[in-house]
């Protein structure tokens, strides 16, 4: 499988701005050494204790998403009802929601593994262990998607596993100790997404001199 040849010589400062958030990806397969290059650039992210505190579902059969999708779905249609969401608009973001997870060639789910991490005697502490554990997952899985692109690859970052983790954990058979903390499509872009803006860089920053 190639990569995409418009990418491979962009600089990394190209491709953090590049990266874009893709709903719709077309029915074309990924190669799995593109998905071990992406699996391997998450494991360098930087992690307390250098523990990794993470693990990563790769789902690339078509049953496997159609039944995480359905329980998903069948959680997400509890959580909107109880919302007070019309029934009409439940079906249909749920419905979006199970074609995105379906039809994307690769999902993978990114889980906390906070087994390996410190135990302490008092909460506060146990709880920044596991903040500190929360931080490296986003950083291992920014690694995955910039990789990704840089490979020619567009992915969609969904929450929904943190809503139902312990669902997600029970369809796919998961370990126990390990907690879905978000759903990653994984293929190539079936159309372009609309950019959002990003604030200017002045409002993100408090200098302290």
């Amino acid at each position: 499988m190639m990569t995409d040849p418009t990418r491979l010589s962009l600089s990394l400062h190209e491709i953090i701005r590049g990266r874009r958030s893709v709903r719709r990806l077309a029915e074309r397969p990924v190669a799995r050494e593109h998905l071990l290059t992406m699996l391997d650039a998450a494991r360098w992210a930087p992690s307390p204790h250098g523990r990794q505190p993470w693990r990563f579902a790769v789902l690339t059969g078509i049953r496997s998403k159609e039944r995480l999708a359905d329980a998903m779905g069948a959680a997400w249609r509890r959580q909107l009802a109880f919302d007070g969401q019309e029934t009409a608009t439940i079906e249909l973001r749920a419905q979006r929601s199970y074609d995105r997870i379906v039809r994307a060639p690769v999902v993978i789910i990114p889980c906390l593994y906070t087994a390996v991490m410190d135990i302490y005697p008092d909460a506060n502490r146990n709880i920044a262990e596991t903040t500190m554990a929360v931080q490296s997952l986003g950083c291992a899985v920014q690694n995955m998607l910039l990789t990704a692109y840089a490979l020619g690859l567009d992915c969609g970052w969904m929450c929904a596993p943190l809503f139902c983790p312990a669902i997600v954990t029970a369809t796919l058979g998961l370990d126990p100790l390990l907690t879905p903390h978000a759903l990653i499509t994984v293929g190539y872009a079936a159309a372009d997404p609309v950019r959002r803006e990003r604030l200017p860089l002045e409002q993100l920053i408090v200098w302290v001199d």
